[in-house]
């Protein structure tokens, strides 16, 4: 109110003084200088520039100066403002006479409107001077006010404006997401963008991610060794080629995980794909098709709803795949220290099917505060794959060939997979002091039927010397039940305490029947020693804090992670075999300390503590002759390993794009897993003996890697890394 009594006062002020020169200042004269001059009214109608129907809705801004008392300077601001009535109309009222405005209207669809509009009346001077005649002059300042009075309403007319369909053109697009960034505990690569992987699988996305490897396989390692696939922040039960590239969001490395994520997995670390989310309003979708460098198609879909309290979201894929390898692998093996006895083997071959991903759900606004989602995917697909293989065992050198074998591997593969989400979130008024709770299940099913021919020559020989044959029944059952709740609170807008609780159930189920025959065409016979049934439930509890603290230069966060397990394994197959493990309450701490060198650079040193307990395979005591090249057997008495992790970073981003990362890191674990080798008798020929594999805990190991990364944009479309 302060502006604008001010400008009433100006201009009452400089009406008194105009009218100063007149016996009385003007007093028994209508519409005399004390009068208020803010009784201007504008009015009008808005209209469409085609059909001159009458727009609903329109805002309608007055645009002059007014007197600022901070500048002590008149300043443009906004005088008045309405929306448009049904018909069009609008009116402004209460306006000042004198002065020249800007009138602003604006409309969803439109061009918008800009006009200068005025009164037309000007700040009257002295009219007929000092010597003039008194009563003329004041005879015409009352008929100027009256004059005045007449211009008060000013109408403006049928406003016309212009639709356009060209509004979103005018959009320019000034920066978009840098594919790698830093975090606080992870690395982030945002892939939404990467066209290279359009139509693939997850697996072809982690192929541009530094840090990872990918084998012919599909499998990915990161630092050697295997990370845990996480889907939006929780664990999954999808596998990489199970997952579509094109929702891929971003993807997140996080090679020392802190106290809010499960301690398991060593020194592993954690893959946590993150998924697209939609959040544009009203409706939106797309569909996309493409074909690969082998003719192969796939097609996908996106819908989105989202208007009021609800979003609504589906997403669909089609995909096919065909993948052909070629592998070349040496075996030796120096048994009795006098010779090197050698397996050559030569494989290639193919693998061709397809798959299909859906996923859906919603997400509820209760009110401003409160949040129900449910997210749902479901995944079916089938792999037909063919295998040729030439083994070649030798004495010395290859030429020195004992046999020579020939084996053909047919197969089908046929997986499903259903996963859901349920969560909960409630705001506190403070921005970011938030509590949720989730509920993840993960099922997941697979058949597989696999023929194995193998037949087996001797030195000059050209028929084989005898023809081994093994089929195949395989199935299994992984059902992934998570309960999870998170609390954040920032104390201050630089302290925040982080809480959670965690509990994860897996239950896991494998048959394997095998049959074997060794005469061509003859009835083939179940083996029990080579065949398998198992399953097993793992149960792990946790809860965990963390603490942080942002400085101007130092930021720090500090967690430490409880955690206790139960493990427990029945073999069902060649005599019974059921064993249980517990493992007691262990601590994990963990520590990141951030230096921001300059606005562009930062160094990083991190520290935490984690597990590897071991798995299924590597307790059960019981022989495993599905690879009779590499036989295995669980060791019961095994014990988790423990690994302390320290890492430092240097992360810098530099002109065009470019960020260079440096990252070197330690582990020292102790009570490491590791194989171990020994010769035992053959249960398929008491005459022979074979290799098997089994697991001890070795006393320690110690392992240490540097990486550099570095990304440059040559070209807007060429980028580097």
């Amino acid at each position: 109110m302060k502006p604008f009594l001010l400008t009433t006062l100006f201009v009452v002020f400089a009406c008194l003084i105009s009218f100063a020169q007149y016996p009385g200042g003007g007093q028994g004269r209508p519409g005399g200088g004390g009068q208020n001059m803010n009784i201007g009214h504008m009015y009008g109608k808005i209209v469409d520039s085609k059909t001159n129907k009458g727009i609903d809705g329109a805002s309608v801004q007055l645009i002059g100066n007014r007197f600022d008392t901070s500048t002590k300077k008149m300043k443009e601001s906004i005088l008045a403002t309405v929306l448009s009535e049904a018909h069009g109309d609008f009116s402004l009222e209460n306006l000042s006479l004198f002065g020249n405005f800007k009138l602003h209207i604006s409309f969803i669809g439109y061009a918008d409107y800009m006009q200068p509009v005025t009164f037309g009346i000007k700040f009257g001077g002295q009219q007929g001077g000092a010597n003039g005649n008194a009563g003329n002059n004041a005879q015409n300042q009352q008929d100027r006010m009256q004059q005045m009075i007449g211009m008060a309403d000013k109408d403006l007319g049928n406003i016309k404006i212009v639709a356009t369909d060209a509004n979103l053109a005018a959009v320019t697009v000034t920066a978009t997401k840098p594919f790698f960034e830093m975090g606080v505990d992870r690395k982030i690569f945002n892939v939404d963008k990467n066209l290279v992987s359009t139509g693939q699988t997850a697996t072809e996305v982690m192929k541009q991610i530094p840090s990872l490897n990918v084998d012919i396989d599909g499998n990915v390692t990161m630092r050697n060794a295997t990370p845990q696939l996480f889907i939006d922040g929780r664990p999954t039960t999808l596998t990489l080629d199970q997952i579509p590239a094109d929702l891929i969001d971003r993807v997140e490395l996080i090679t020392n995980p802190s106290a809010k994520y499960d301690a398991s997995g060593g020194g592993a670390g954690i893959l946590n794909i993150v998924l697209k989310k939609n959040i544009k309003k009203g409706y939106n979708g797309g569909i996309r098709a493409g074909i690969d460098s082998r003719g192969r198609p796939n097609t996908g879909l996106d819908l989105n709803y989202r208007q009021g309290k609800i979003n609504f979201f589906i997403n669909g894929m089609l995909n096919q795949r065909l993948t052909k390898y070629t592998n070349k692998t040496t075996k030796n093996d120096y048994f009795n220290n006098s010779h090197a006895d050698s397996i050559f083997n030569f494989d290639n071959g193919q693998n061709k099917g397809g798959f299909g991903f859906l996923r859906g759900g919603f997400d509820y606004f209760v009110d401003n505060r409160n949040t129900i989602s449910l997210a749902v995917n479901y995944n079916k697909g089938q792999f037909n794959s063919s295998d040729t293989q030439f083994p070649i065992d030798s004495v010395l050198y290859i030429n020195n060939y004992s046999s020579f074998s020939r084996r053909t591997t047919e197969s089908q593969a046929h997986f499903e997979n259903f996963g859901s989400q349920l969560s909960f979130k409630h705001n506190f008024a403070k921005n970011g002091h938030d509590i949720t709770a989730d509920v993840n299940y993960n099922s997941s099913s697979n058949t597989n039927v696999s023929s194995n021919i193998t037949d087996t020559y001797l030195p000059n020989i050209y028929n084989p010397e005898y023809s081994y044959f093994q089929h195949t029944n395989g199935l299994g059952n992984n059902h992934f039940l998570t309960i999870q709740s998170d609390y954040e609170n920032p104390i201050t807008d630089n302290i925040k305490l982080e809480m959670g609780v965690r509990g994860a159930i897996r239950d896991f189920t494998n048959v394997n029947d095998i049959s074997t025959s060794y005469v061509p065409g003859g009835v083939l016979t179940k083996q029990p020693l080579l065949s398998s049934n198992y399953k097993f439930t793992d149960q792990v509890y946790a809860a965990y804090a963390n603490y942080s603290v942002k400085g101007k230069k130092w930021n720090y966060q500090v967690g430490l992670r409880a955690e206790s397990s139960n493990y427990k394994g029945t073999n069902n197959l060649g005599g019974d075999t059921t064993f249980k493990v517990k493992y007691p309450i262990s601590l994990f701490p963990s520590a990141f300390i951030t230096y921001k060198l300059t606005d562009r650079s930062d160094l990083q040193l991190n520290y935490t503590r984690r597990i590897n307990r071991p798995n299924f395979f590597q307790l059960l005591p019981s022989r495993d002759l599905t690879d009779i090249q590499n036989p295995r057997i669980g060791n019961p008495d095994l014990k988790p390993e423990f690994t302390n992790s320290l890492e430092l970073s240097y992360d810098k981003s530099y002109n065009h794009g470019g960020n260079f990362l440096a990252t070197a890191y330690m582990r020292y674990t102790t009570g490491l897993i590791t194989n171990f080798y020994y010769r035992d008798i053959n249960p398929t020929n008491p005459t022979d003996s074979i290799q098997y594999i089994t697991y001890i805990n070795a006393n320690s190991s110690m392992s240490y890697g540097l990486e550099l990364t570095n990304r440059l944009t040559i070209l807007k479309a060429w980028d580097m890394s």
